[in-house]
């Protein structure tokens, strides 16, 4: 618990006079004020949260963390549990879609187990972090124990490394019945309008995970601000642990890109242990899982990109790494109206 509390503890507002020497900036910059939107509030809280006048998005890295779930076992899936441990080996050979992604933006791809229902065989780019083997049935009983809760979120701030832009991203069979629990508690909205159907399953099984959902919160009763205990009682191993990468960059002052739905759960988490959390995030984009909104909303965060992604991974987190990259080059690289020789605005 010691190092999850002094973590907490660490994490700073924003510099707020840092982001209005950004915005003195870009108002100077070869165009009408306000002029790249959203591209403008970018840069300046990416300036905010570095401390940087001219933040350098070079160093790119996504956490896509791994770990199963024991609610699977009640048919809440269109896939089997072992998909999750054969996915990992995917993404460690690089032929997942985070990985093309990945490329695509420059970024380093951390991959970790965080509770894989398997031994999996060393290899290389596997980080272990592996908390248990997968958490307990949530419709039967609580996930986890608050003590494998604080390991998982403690794991990972730990995983954490220096760099100038994070990104999370997930894998793991049912975890969409995790995050959707945990969303109902948190936010306080009715199971139906925070449950999608995940992996795409059938009518009759979104009739079921919308039923043990509603079973497992009755039965536990988790405490929506108490993070450590709605994670105990209906979390996964890799939302604690997105939690933490997440509170362990803002104590760094690194700006984090949450990906799609799973991400925004533990983005729940994160901010319910610490609030000031929240300035540090960017949300990718807005999946087209339906709980994920109402994370956005809680969270008060805007999307970057909507465009009906629902992989998870950290594919809309690699995608959106390229918005903040162009933003922060907008206001390092452009010139201003006196170094251009350009008239200003009369």
């Amino acid at each position: 618990m010691q190092v999850l509390s002094e973590t907490i503890r660490s994490i700073e507002p924003v510099d707020a006079s840092a982001m209005s020497e950004a915005q003195r900036r870009l108002n100077s910059l070869t165009k009408p004020q306000g002029s790249l939107g959203q591209l403008e509030e970018i840069a300046k809280r990416v300036v905010g949260i570095t401390r940087k006048p001219r933040p350098n998005m070079d160093r790119k890295t996504i956490y896509t963390l791994a770990a199963d779930h024991g609610v699977a076992a009640e048919g809440v899936s269109a896939y089997p549990q072992a998909v999750t441990e054969q996915m990992v080996y995917n993404f460690l050979r690089g032929g997942a879609a985070i990985n093309v992604l990945g490329r695509h933006s420059g970024a380093r791809i951390i991959v970790a187990d965080f509770g894989i229902a398997a031994d999996l065989k060393p290899a290389p780019g596997l980080v272990a972090c592996k908390i248990n083997a997968g958490t307990r049935n949530m419709a039967r009983e609580p996930a986890m124990t608050r003590d494998e809760a604080v390991r998982g979120v403690e794991a990972g701030i730990e995983l954490v490394q220096e760099t100038d832009l994070a990104g999370t991203g997930d894998m793991g069979i049912a975890n969409t019945t995790s995050a959707s629990a945990i969303t109902a508690v948190v936010t306080g909205r009715s199971i139906e309008e925070v449950t999608g159907r995940g992996t795409g399953i059938d009518d009759a099984t979104f009739r079921k995970k919308t039923r043990v959902i509603e079973e497992a919160i009755a039965r536990h009763r988790p405490s929506a601000n108490d993070a450590i205990d709605v994670l105990s009682k209906v979390g996964g191993f890799e939302i604690a642990g997105l939690a933490g990468v997440m509170l362990g960059a803002a104590a760094r002052h690194i700006p984090v890109v949450i990906d799609g739905f799973i991400s925004g759960a533990a983005a729940l988490i994160a901010a319910t242990l610490a609030p000031t959390v929240k300035q540090y995030l960017f949300a990718a984009h807005k999946s087209a899982e339906r709980g994920h909104a109402a994370c956005l909303t809680w969270l008060g965060l805007r999307p970057i990109l909507d465009l009906d992604l629902r992989l998870g991974e950290g594919t809309g987190a690699a995608l959106a790494m390229h918005i903040i990259e162009g933003a922060c080059k907008v206001l390092n690289e452009m010139a201003t109206f006196e170094e251009a020789g350009v008239s200003g605005r009369k």
